[in-house]
């Protein structure tokens, strides 16, 4: 495993963590809301779960290139975070549901299998570590 990527897989310390997601909205601007992430480290890809007819998922519909931002839980804390830009899609079948579903979320939905629920899958195209002292980040991109 590269450093560059060992770096990046370390703000995932958690099950799932806090990141912004920005998507574009059917006027072409963009819009920022905060959702629980999870990473996959065989292929980086981030999972979260939502609402189906959230409005997230209506702008992934329509434009599926986002945008993520995470890594910094406060300010003293904000030493190195991550930008990652990939491609969203919505998916609601079984197998999906069932992988990304926690008793948490009984709080939301009826179970896996509630039509509300939905997954998000990011598979991101690059990964910028970045350092509050860099000016220049370091770079993780798939290979194809």
């Amino acid at each position: 495993m590269s450093a560059v990527l060992e770096k990046i897989l370390s703000k995932f310390d958690e099950p799932a963590v806090l990141g912004a997601l920005a998507t574009v909205t059917d006027e072409g601007r963009p819009w920022v809301r905060y959702l629980m992430l999870a990473c996959d480290p065989a292929d980086m890809t981030l999972w979260s779960t939502t609402f189906l007819q959230s409005r997230k998922c209506v702008h992934i519909k329509a434009h599926p290139d986002v945008h993520v931002t995470l890594g910094v839980r406060d300010l003293p804390s904000a030493v190195d975070y991550l930008q990652i830009e990939g491609t969203a899609e919505v998916l609601t079948d079984a197998e999906s549901r069932r992988r990304m579903w926690t008793e948490e979320q009984s709080a939301y939905f009826s179970g896996p299998d509630d039509p509300n629920y939905a997954v998000i899958r990011i598979t991101p195209t690059r990964i910028e570590y970045q350092t509050m002292t860099a000016m220049s980040p370091e770079v993780w991109e798939p290979t194809s």
